[in-house]
């Protein structure tokens, strides 16, 4: 049986990367920095959401495996948010893995990793948001990952600064 080029056979489909939001940064702190950023439930507050330029996101951590948070937090119109999961992987100061939903929408989970590298100039970050819901939503988060990613260089840099 002949398949057309224009047209991926469900075989070929299946063995695609699945859709995921991908995320590498560098940071020139080292990953101990980086690392509670992402698991000290005041600094995370600091930067998460509005952050620095308002305020900040409420954050609750069980940092353990098993251990679940919630992360409240404004948006940039003023709305409300909150996004609450468990934690699948905890190895600091190298792996955070965990699942992530919306409260208004808790059957939606998906899981995000975070990896962390100690190099020469700092530390090299890997963040992958994989297993959406459907296409539409992984859209919605890579568009929505982005200034966060943004306000977490501007939140390290300015510590690092102070230090």
């Amino acid at each position: 049986m002949e398949t057309s080029p224009t047209r991926p056979t469900h075989a070929a489909h299946a063995t695609e990367e699945p859709a995921q939001v991908r995320i590498e940064r560098h940071y020139p702190v080292a990953p101990e920095k980086v690392w509670r950023a992402w698991t000290d439930p005041q600094v995370m507050s600091q930067w998460f959401g509005a952050g620095m330029n308002g305020p900040g996101a409420t954050v609750e951590i069980d940092l353990q495996v098993g251990g679940s948070f919630r992360i409240a937090f404004p948006g940039p119109n003023g709305e409300s948010h909150e996004a609450r999961g468990v934690y699948q992987e905890v190895m600091a100061p190298e792996r955070l893995v965990f699942s992530w939903f919306w409260k208004s929408t808790p059957e939606r989970v998906s899981r995000i990793s975070i990896d962390l590298k100690r190099v020469a100039a700092g530390c090299d970050l890997s963040f992958v948001h994989d297993r959406f819901f459907d296409d539409q939503a992984r859209i919605n988060h890579e568009r929505g990952w982005q200034p966060f990613f943004e306000k977490l260089g501007e939140f390290l840099n300015h510590i690092e600064q102070e230090a």
